[in-house]
Order: C-alpha cells, then sequence, then structure tokens
C-alpha cells in the first residue's frame, strides 16, 4: 500500500502505513520514526506519537514550512529499507502469576480448557511486540499472544485494576502501569513500574521494542518490589 500523508493539525503531520494491524506495517512506522531521530529534522520535530499503522509527527511550523517538513520526510521513508537501524530491546518482565494476583487466571484456563499452569507455559512462551503505548500513561499494546489463551473482556469492568497487574482481553495481552479501570482478565502482576513520574525515564518500554515475561514465584515478587 502507498504511504500517504495527512495533515494533523497546524503543527503535525501524519504519515499512514497502511490499513490493518501487521508487524511488518508497525516496522515501517518504528523504523521512520527512528530515522527521523537520528536526522536533522530531530530539530525541528518536538514529538513522535507511534501508531499500529501510522505516524503522528509534530514539528514547530516557526522553524520548517509544512511542504518541505514534507519532501524531508519521504526523502528518508523512500531510503528506511536500506538503512541499517539498532536491533529492538526484549524486555524481560517478571510477573508473579499467584492466585493472589491473578485474580482472573482460573476464568481463563477454564474458558480455554486448560490448567492453570498451561496458561502461564503458554503466555510466557512468547517475545511480544509493542505495537504501541497508550491508554494510559506506558501501557503496552502487544502482539503475538497465542490463540489458545484468548479470552473476552469482563462483562462489567471493575473500578480499579492495581498497577502491574498482567491481563487478557480477547487476543491481546498487556499491562496496567498505574492503577485505572479495566476489563481485561487479571492472571497475574508484575513489581516492575512500567510508568514511575519520579524517575528519569518515567515511561520504561518503548513501541517497537518486545517484551518477554518471565514467571516468579511471590516471595521473588516480593523481593523485587522492595528493591
Amino acid at each position: 500500500m502507498e504511504t500517504k500523508y495527512f495533515l494533523g493539525g497546524d503543527k503535525s503531520i501524519i504519515v499512514e502505513f497502511g490499513n490493518e494491524i501487521n508487524e511488518g506495517i508497525n516496522k515501517k512506522v518504528i523504523s521512520l520514526m527512528k530515522v527521523i531521530e537520528k536526522s536533522s529534522l530531530k530539530n525541528v520535530v518536538t514529538e513522535m506519537v507511534p501508531t499500529y499503522r501510522s505516524l503522528m509527527i509534530n514539528y514547530n511550523p516557526l522553524n520548517i514550512e509544512y511542504d518541505n517538513l514534507i519532501n524531508k520526510v519521504k526523502e528518508l521513508e523512500q531510503k528506511l529499507e536500506y538503512i541499517k537501524l539498532e536491533e529492538p530491546k526484549i524486555h524481560e518482565i517478571p510477573v508473579c502469576y499467584n492466585k493472589q494476583f491473578g485474580i482472573d487466571i482460573e476464568t481463563v484456563a477454564n474458558h480455554n480448557n486448560l490448567t492453570v499452569d498451561e496458561v502461564i507455559q503458554i503466555h510466557t512462551s512468547k517475545e511480544y511486540l509493542i505495537y504501541m503505548l497508550g491508554f494510559t500513561p506506558g501501557f503496552p499494546y502487544l502482539g503475538g499472544m497465542d490463540e489458545r489463551i484468548a479470552t473476552p473482556r469482563l462483562q462489567i469492568p471493575r473500578t480499579k485494576i492495581h498497577a502491574g497487574s498482567v491481563g487478557i482481553a480477547g487476543s491481546q495481552t498487556g499491562v496496567y502501569p498505574i492503577d485505572s479501570p479495566g476489563g481485561w482478565q487479571i492472571i497475574g502482576r508484575t513489581p516492575i513500574k512500567l510508568y514511575d513520574e519520579n524517575r528519569e525515564q518515567q515511561i520504561l518500554l518503548r513501541a517497537g521494542d518486545f517484551i518477554k515475561f518471565v514467571p516468579i514465584t511471590l516471595d521473588e515478587f516480593i523481593k523485587i518490589e522492595k528493591m
């Protein structure tokens, strides 16, 4: 599909690479973002927001004109396949699947005619692509979950899901970075803070990287949480 360029307002443009969710399209989104970060445009671009299939580029119109920006981004886009970028990072996220945290893990197991141990084994067997971040600060939208553990959302969302909770909704899995309402089936919790406003790098994850969930015991959870 031909790349499309749209006006996103008086200070932004949107580059759209396709109309579906797949790794190939998302890789183009992330690659363009990384290339822009290393180009001269980094001095006029104020922020970039990647999604499943598009990239919004915010810029300072006092430093570059709209048409000039479009032309420069198009030049970079045409060179994407020839530019070597660093390999994506794999974030190992420890998760305790104990029933104290995995309040819906039996529901997921029963829905899919599996044991709890089988759910854990399947959930921790993959590396999940971080397509984008959103919903709350640092919430990762992940791809690649095994359909064998796919489970519908809760019919009635909970008013509070604890930060660090790992959940399943349909064929997606994700992690709640902060306390918030939510309707995902909660199967565990991580002691790692994906978002911390007092940390230099407030948001731990980045679109284009991968997550690998690693099972830990309750004692290990407590020990890591205290660090």
